[in-house]
């Protein structure tokens, strides 16, 4: 530990598993306090117990990203539990693996809000605390699927214009002191495509648990392994810290090659 994350304050949505846990992790294991924001509210519970036994200060909040008024809430009880905030990672994100001509418009309009709205929504609700907190770095995240197009629609046009999203907020906020970068990870080998999830359904054809799958992704990384949620919290981690204080409007591909092939 180095302390990085000192004196900081991080809300994490989607902290409760996945990639957000490894931030949470990384996070507090850097002096950061942090709230977890997560529909999955007894995973982010125990998280939490988890972290307060160890010493670290952690909070959770229930936060569905599609509603403005309950971003605003988390925003206010944040503000009232720890006083400031300089850090947002917005992970939480959702899918449905099927085809162009099988993917319903519902479905299609509930991944953009969830994966590209809830991002934006986060993006607008924390900018008036991190300025009076002094500066402030948003993370969004990406995907491999934000370079290479195909697969399912909702998913691909959602993590695309993440890319755009992130670089416009970049230029918005410059002057306010706040930072927002975008990582896109490749075949992340976490709950999202291994178990089946309300957020992520998977079936034995589009889980990692599916031997052929999982080498068909494999294939596909040149650097040899399917990336873990701890290698994308260390790129978070980076970009959330004062090392990257002249960063912003990045893209940072976290994907072991993947979008080279």
């Amino acid at each position: 530990m180095s302390g990085r994350l000192e004196g900081k304050v991080a809300l994490i949505t989607g902290g409760a598993s996945g990639i957000g846990e490894a931030e949470v992790r990384a996070f507090v294991s850097e002096g950061a306090r942090v709230m977890i924001a997560d529909l999955q509210t007894e995973k982010a519970a125990q998280l939490v117990e988890e972290l307060r036994g160890a010493g670290a200060e952690a909070e959770q909040i229930s936060l569905d990203v599609r509603d403005p008024d309950q971003w605003n809430a988390v925003i206010k009880h944040c503000e009232t539990r720890f006083g400031a905030l300089h850090i947002l990672c917005n992970n939480a994100g959702t899918n449905v693996r099927v085809g162009f001509d099988d993917l319903t418009y519902p479905e299609y309009r509930n991944i953009l809000d969830v994966n590209l709205n809830g991002a934006y929504l986060g993006c607008r609700a924390v900018r008036d605390l991190m300025e009076r907190s002094g500066r402030g770095a948003i993370i969004n995240i990406g995907s491999l699927a934000s370079f290479k197009h195909g697969g399912s629609t909702g998913y691909t046009v959602s993590k695309t214009a993440i890319l755009a999203l992130t670089k416009n907020v970049a230029i918005a906020y410059a002057k306010r002191g706040i930072r927002c970068n975008v990582i896109c990870p490749g075949h992340v080998d976490t709950p999202f495509i291994r178990g089946d999830a309300a957020h992520s359904h998977n079936d034995w054809n589009t889980s990692v648990e599916n031997p052929a799958n999982y080498e068909r992704r494999l294939k596909a990384t040149p650097l040899g392994r399917l990336q873990t949620g701890a290698d994308i919290a260390k790129a978070a981690l980076f970009l959330a810290s004062d090392d990257a204080e002249m960063i912003t409007g990045a893209v940072l591909a976290v994907d072991g090659g993947a979008s080279l092939l």
